[in-house]
């Protein structure tokens, strides 16, 4: 197992003729398009990549992924720290080769001659686990106080509602 800085261009097939694992830190500032929904860029993210070859001989790269985030809080509009953990497993296939041959429950990640960028693989898999709608749980926080809906005045109209004839008609069995 390889311990350090994660590499940012690695040759999956030569990993996985070696069945080599890396494991690593990366700074969260450098993935510039996952702090771009984030509250602040602190952090880093914690990564450990092993590549082999299953039964069939495919090249095959098992990813984890472990970072704390800062979003806003959708209820309360409060910063929330979200843990996010990412778990993969990638075959590397050919570009444009055939991928139906492969078992279920692998990801199909196209690769050519030229070196994977696994940052952006990092990159992507974190944008993928982040929440859509980030939230505290229900305890801690809870919605804003929004203005207190006035109470109709009697001087006002009550309107009826338009659909209303509709209902009239569908019940009145002579139409």
């Amino acid at each position: 197992m390889l311990k350090g800085p994660i590499p940012p261009h690695v040759d999956p097939r030569k990993l996985a003729d070696r069945a080599a694992a890396l494991e690593g830190e990366l700074q969260l500032s450098g993935l510039k398009r996952l702090v771009d929904p984030l509250e602040d860029d602190k952090g880093v993210v914690r990564a450990r990549f092993d590549f082999g070859r299953d039964e069939q001989h495919t090249v095959v790269i098992r990813s984890e992924l472990d970072v704390e985030v800062t979003m806003i809080c959708q209820r309360c509009l409060e910063p929330v720290v979200l843990p996010i953990h990412s778990e993969c497993e990638y075959a590397v296939v050919n570009e444009g080769a055939n991928s139906q041959h492969l078992p279920k429950g692998y990801d199909v990640l196209e690769v050519g001659e030229d070196p994977l960028d696994l940052l952006a693989l990092v990159e992507e898999e974190l944008l993928l686990a982040l929440p859509i709608v980030p939230l505290h749980d229900p305890e801690i926080c809870q919605p804003p106080v929004g203005p207190d809906e006035p109470e109709p005045s009697e001087n006002e109209v009550s309107r009826s509602n338009p659909f209303s004839v509709l209902a009239q008609l569908k019940r009145d069995p002579n139409v």
